[in-house]
């Protein structure tokens, strides 16, 4: 990790928001569109763009998901490259049309000739707002080949992983947490703050970073799963439990290779993710460490995920779908029975 003598702290936005500013200053056919971006947007994305680049470059659009994507591969086609702003990431299905049949599919079905550059900034997960505002989308379209998806857990991941994806020649989807944001008052599940450099850096896609050793048993966790098991891992560490805990931070492309070289070494392993259990981006980690080392698994693979229900709106029901820091401990704790620390 790059090292700056001011040790700088900013929140997942903030870094998101320097990243922006910096890829638009280096590059002209870098614009920002979605709803209300010249005032900022609803997670502060956007904040204070407008008056810095014009109405050229930060364009508000109409309530009209399928109408602004379209039109921002559009102008990716044409050679630009837009940044869309999405208020929340459910509202991405009405565009799933330009998502799935045109801009993943222009580029493979061109022969490489037609470039899409394209971030998708999604605030995405659940965060007390009802079950049509708390989907996690980057499970949805996990499956769909000619897109890259993104999940930060740290303002550091974010800012590297950001300019990456504006810099990429492929539609990126660029989900992050609506509870790692830190602005509008919103609660931070986890550090909040994190270490950002002044200076240029990127972080490439598809390679995983090992975020805490340890050697009795590895959790694979991305996007705020990551900072529940973190905790988790502290929570053990009090009970001589070592957790090496592996965050992804992109789930396509997936780093496989961290995650083998570490079951090899602890013989266990848990996946956690906040989506759905049928289905998830953990059923394709746990299939490939099964067919690529299941001779150093020690113990059967444990995931932890939600339930496969629509996320409550009461605050109690929906800590009770929405798997944290409790489920990964429990999780630990099954992949470890009948072995003494």
């Amino acid at each position: 990790m790059p090292t700056d003598t001011q040790a700088r702290e900013l929140t997942i936005v903030q870094a998101l928001r320097e990243a922006v500013r910096e890829e638009m200053d280096g590059d002209r056919d870098v614009f920002v569109l979605g709803e209300d971006v010249r005032i900022g947007g609803s997670f502060l994305f956007t904040l204070g763009l407008h008056a810095d680049y014009g109405d050229d470059r930060v364009i508000n659009t109409p309530i009209s998901e399928s109408g602004f994507v379209g039109l921002a591969i559009g102008a990716a086609i044409q050679g630009l490259r837009p940044i869309v702003d999405f208020q929340y990431s459910d509202f991405l299905f009405t565009a799933y049309d330009q998502i799935v049949q045109e801009g993943s599919k222009i580029r493979y079905m061109s022969g490489g000739q037609v470039r899409v550059p394209i971030v998708l900034q999604l605030p995405t997960g659940a965060s007390g707002r009802g079950a049509q505002h708390a989907n996690t989308v980057e499970t949805f379209f996990f499956h769909v080949p000619g897109v890259k998806i993104v999940t930060p857990a740290t303002p550091y991941d974010a800012k590297g992983l950001f300019k990456t994806a504006v810099r990429d020649d492929n539609m990126v989807l660029f989900c992050v947490h609506k509870h790692l944001y830190g602005s509008k008052g919103r609660r931070f599940v986890g550090t909040g703050m994190g270490h950002v450099p002044e200076e240029e850096y990127t972080i490439p896609f598809g390679r995983g970073r090992v975020s805490r050793a340890g050697r009795h048993a590895t959790v694979v966790a991305n996007s705020i799963m990551l900072h529940h098991a973190l905790r988790a891992a502290e929570t053990l560490a009090e009970r001589n439990v070592e957790v090496e805990v592996i965050d992804p931070r992109t789930l396509v492309p997936f780093d496989t290779q961290i995650v083998i070289d570490s079951v090899k070494k602890t013989g266990r392993l848990v996946v956690a993710e906040e989506g759905n259990q049928r289905g998830g981006w953990g059923t394709q980690v746990a299939a490939d460490v099964a067919s690529q080392a299941i001779e150093f698994l020690d113990a059967p693979i444990v995931r932890v995920a939600a339930p496969d229900t629509p996320v409550p709106f009461s605050p109690v029901l929906e800590q009770t779908v929405v798997p944290g820091e409790d489920d990964i401990v429990e999780a630990v704790h099954t992949v470890l029975k009948g072995f003494t620390v």
